[in-house]
């Protein structure tokens, strides 16, 4: 009899055993599917992220192109007078050296 309790004893603390290990089982299962819902919202946050770092680079281009089309009159005029005044101080250079 006594060798039917111990083996009682040692099915129950198996029993015991294989309910923590179920409980255990379910617990991770449970924060896996947490973790892969996190990852899955993170991956979205990053694709959107990153449509609008595109966004913004070609925002950028735009600007860039732009403001290169965008020399006002007043942009060329200054750069006409100072290629003017570079001529002028190369043509006294050059009499100088005739000299």
């Amino acid at each position: 009899m006594a060798e039917n309790e111990k083996g009682d004893r040692t099915i129950e603390v198996f029993q015991t055993r294989v309910r923590q290990l179920m409980y255990e089982y379910e617990t991770v299962c449970k924060d896996n599917d947490s973790l892969l819902a996190r990852i899955s919202d993170k991956d979205a946050e990053i694709e959107g992220l990153k449509a609008q770092v595109r966004a913004l680079e070609d925002k950028v281009v735009s600007l860039k192109t732009a403001r290169m089309l965008s020399i006002s009159d007043g942009d060329v005029e200054r750069s006409r007078k100072r290629v003017d005044s570079l001529i002028r101080q190369v043509d006294r250079c050059i009499a100088l050296l005739n000299v």
